[in-house]
């Protein structure tokens, strides 16, 4: 019996590089396998949770690469992970004897100034497009991380800097190119197969591959924005978070209370103490931007001040390509906080061994509260926070420890009973999925998943399974 189950394999191996060499020889892109110098290199993503070893990365260069990489893998029923910036909280974006489809190398980006549209490949970042849009005086709003790949943020919805007053990254979605799991390659928009549109757009990876996005671009001719660091109180915490729910729309925060990191801006002896770092971004005249502000810098005398007028692009702080830590992150919705609650987030921080380590908190509103909760996938709509603890570290062990430490500090606050960001979703049960979207997106979800992906060949998301 051993002898046939180990002749069966020794087939099945050599039929599958057969295969591959079959794939690789009529590819744009690059086949890389285990025996490439660079395997190591490539196979690795963002955070140190996941070492796992696919029997291939797949570096596509346009939609028929996916295409005839997914035929590949249905052929040999092998799992997909699909990558664009590698950042995915569970580790989607690799898996162990599958296929990668690597969006990296799909770098398009077509302006259109006349029509105020660009088209953008899947394998950018938040931080490239960003970049290129600025020298144009135009923005699209991603998220907050200049590396964070365009596609993840965008198919969960897209919450960051600009949240208030243009909405979420889906709100400036007009089309999309996506590849399905039978290979098609769909132009998806409002009058193209409007469900699959309406599904992706906050629906997640679940629907096939986008390799292009084409989003409305929108004028920004005056932009103030930067760090704010004040002391770590419960009073200044709670003020903070009033001041942001009362500012006008054009004023976006991002609100940190972490240790304080050796950043040049900062007093030696701050480093390594708990500060309160507010990520301010005015979208507007520099004059209106003050008064907006002024109610932030009367809270207390700020440790540090860096907000001023600048290209939009300066909201995203520096980053180490080499620092791939272990990451924990719980989040949940929530109307406000209250002192006792500000004292209850700084306490829980001080539990917490990890050497970076925060809560997060993002008031939201605005633009993105405005669009009905059943017009796009992503239905929080009416949310007013968005609440996270997040923690890094250098080991598997260090992060199931956090883990926990970050779902104690959800608890505390009341826990995510409407579920929360699915970006921000980690490994947290069926039951915390479900109630991320609403009954009725949930089984609009899973009549669209049956449609365009009946056999779940793309299930390396947070999955949402086929209707029966």
């Amino acid at each position: 019996m051993n002898v046939h189950i180990q002749a069966n394999a020794d087939k099945r191996a050599r039929d599958l590089s057969s295969a591959i060499q079959a794939l690789a020889a009529n590819f744009t892109g690059r086949v890389v396998t285990a025996d490439a110098a660079d395997y190591d290199a490539v196979r690795g993503i963002a955070h140190s949770n996941w070492d796992e070893r696919p029997l291939l990365v797949a570096r596509v260069a346009n939609a028929a690469d996916v295409a005839d990489v997914i035929g590949f893998a249905r052929r040999h029923d092998l799992e997909i992970a699909v990558r664009s910036g590698g950042h995915s909280v569970c580790g989607h974006s690799t898996c162990e004897g599958g296929v990668v489809i690597d969006l990296r190398d799909m770098q398009g980006l077509d302006i259109d100034l006349h029509a105020m549209t660009v088209w953008a490949g899947t394998g950018l970042t938040a931080g490239q497009v960003t970049q290129a849009l600025d020298q144009h005086g135009v923005v699209v709003g991603f998220g907050d991380s200049a590396t964070v790949g365009i596609g993840g943020i965008t198919l969960g919805g897209g919450v960051g800097y600009l949240t208030r007053k243009l909405g979420l990254t889906i709100d400036s979605l007009i089309a999309a190119e996506i590849v399905t799991a039978t290979g098609s390659i769909l132009r998806v928009d409002e009058a193209n197969h409007a469900d699959l549109f309406w599904a992706i757009r906050g629906g997640g990876g679940n629907f096939g591959v986008v390799t292009r996005f084409q989003y409305r671009l929108n004028a920004l001719p005056h932009f103030t924005g930067g760090p704010l660091v004040l002391p770590a109180t419960p009073e200044v915490l709670a003020g903070f978070v009033a001041a942001a729910k009362a500012a006008p729309e054009e004023l976006t925060t991002i609100l940190m209370a972490m240790p304080a990191p050796p950043m040049p801006f900062l007093p030696p002896e701050i480093v390594g103490q708990t500060v309160l770092i507010g990520m301010m971004a005015y979208a507007g005249p520099v004059a209106e931007a003050q008064a907006a502000l002024a109610p932030f810098r009367a809270l207390a005398t700020p440790i540090a001040d860096l907000v001023g007028p600048g290209p939009y692009s300066m909201m995203y702080l520096p980053e180490d390509p080499s620092f791939k830590p272990t990451l924990s992150v719980r989040t949940l919705f929530k109307n406000g906080i209250d002192v006792g609650e500000a004292a209850r987030i700084l306490q829980h921080l001080d539990a917490c061994d990890a050497p970076m380590r925060m809560a997060q908190l993002r008031v939201l509103g605005g633009a993105a509260a405005r669009v009905s909760a059943d017009a796009t996938a992503y239905a929080h709509r009416d949310a007013e926070m968005l609440i996270g603890f997040l923690a890094m570290d250098g080991s598997a062990e260090a992060a199931a420890r956090h883990d926990g430490w970050a779902g104690a500090g959800v608890a505390a606050l009341g826990g995510a009973r409407r579920g929360t960001y699915v970006n921000f979703l980690g490994h947290e049960g069926e039951d915390m999925l479900r109630k991320t979207y609403p009954e009725k997106t949930w089984a609009r979800l899973r009549a669209i998943k049956q449609r365009y992906d009946a056999g779940n060949v793309f299930r390396r998301n947070q999955n949402i399974s086929p209707a029966a």
